[in-house]
């Protein structure tokens, strides 16, 4: 199962210059790095990043990530938190998420 993180350019670049992160500034306030699931991920982007350009949108292979725990978030619904650094090599693909007439447009998550 695919996971994703939104990443701002900068953060993305980062992650590819050093190999690894520990993410966005809020997930290093919270000690672990946020995930959506294909069904949370749209409100994500439109809870945090409304209007934001730049945007880039990983997908990373839930199994095997580990350490992995769904926890509940929003409305209690469990979302996936990593308690490490990602890695590059965690990667499996990474597309930019444009803006049109304001909201971000994303790939075929299926």
């Amino acid at each position: 199962m695919l996971i994703y993180k939104i990443f701002r350019a900068d953060e993305w670049a980062a992650l590819q210059a050093e190999g690894e992160t520990v993410g966005a500034p809020i997930d290093v306030a919270d000690g672990y790095i946020h995930f959506s699931t294909t069904e949370t991920v749209a409100e994500t982007a439109a809870k945090y990043f409304t209007g934001a350009a730049g945007l880039f949108l990983l997908a990373i292979e839930a199994e095997g990530l580990n350490p992995l725990k769904w926890e509940p978030a929003r409305k209690d619904v469990l979302f996936p938190h990593l308690y490490r650094k990602l890695r590059m090599d965690d990667v499996v693909w990474a597309k930019p998420l444009p803006l049109q007439d304001g909201i971000h447009q994303f790939p075929d998550l299926t």
